[in-house]
């Protein structure tokens, strides 16, 4: 058996390779500077209002769904330019429900956002304009 696979430099290229994807998919892909910028957003008002460990757990699942499914479309849509160069009926369905799933995604991620840290902002805000 051919262990090469498993050795330390063998791992280290992988996670390389990983990392050069997901910085592929921020500098290619202008909706990824959007879910860059929301993450951010969400990571600054969690920590601002400060959220619990479960609350936490709920935020950062959500954005990992918006982002592993960012990337898939991404590779979906590069996959499917390669095999077919030109305009194809079939590669085109299957590029809209790829971004459709990021859509999936993304409201998701913004309904759980919506739960976790609107109870605290409706507070803040009705203490700062009462009546």
């Amino acid at each position: 058996m051919n262990d090469s696979g498993l050795s330390p430099a063998a791992r280290a290229r992988s996670f390389r390779n990983a990392a050069l994807g997901i910085w592929d998919v921020l500098r290619t892909q202008p909706n990824a500077w959007i879910h860059a910028a929301a993450s951010l957003a969400v990571c600054a008002a969690g920590f601002a209002l400060g959220v619990s460990r479960g609350d936490w757990v709920a935020l950062v699942l959500a954005m990992t769904l918006v982002w592993v499914a960012e990337s898939m479309n991404t590779a979906l849509e590069r996959l499917g330019d390669a095999t077919s160069p030109g305009p194809h009926p079939l590669v085109g369905r299957a590029k809209d429900a790829a971004a459709g799933a990021v859509l999936i995604a993304a409201i998701g991620a913004g309904v759980v956002g919506m739960l976790v840290l609107g109870p605290p902002l409706w507070t803040i805000w009705k203490s700062e304009h009462p009546g």
